[in-house]
């Protein structure tokens, strides 16, 4: 239980680091490529983790 709230955690505190580095740069003018890449894999990890729980909680068995 403990590993699955540090990665929700993780994945919080990605898209929230993306997006002020987004707004901070743009008012100085400089490049976002960093703050878009952390909220592109912030966004990637969401949707795997959701799968995974939607996996763990509906029981499926992903193995033939």
């Amino acid at each position: 239980m403990g590993i699955i709230l540090i990665y929700w955690f993780g994945v919080a505190v990605l898209f929230v680091v993306g997006v002020i580095l987004v707004i901070v740069k743009s008012v100085k003018n400089e490049p976002l490529k960093p703050g878009l890449m952390l909220i592109l894999v912030s966004v990637i990890m969401l949707v795997i983790g959701a799968g995974a729980c939607a996996v763990i909680l509906s029981n499926l068995n992903i193995r033939n």
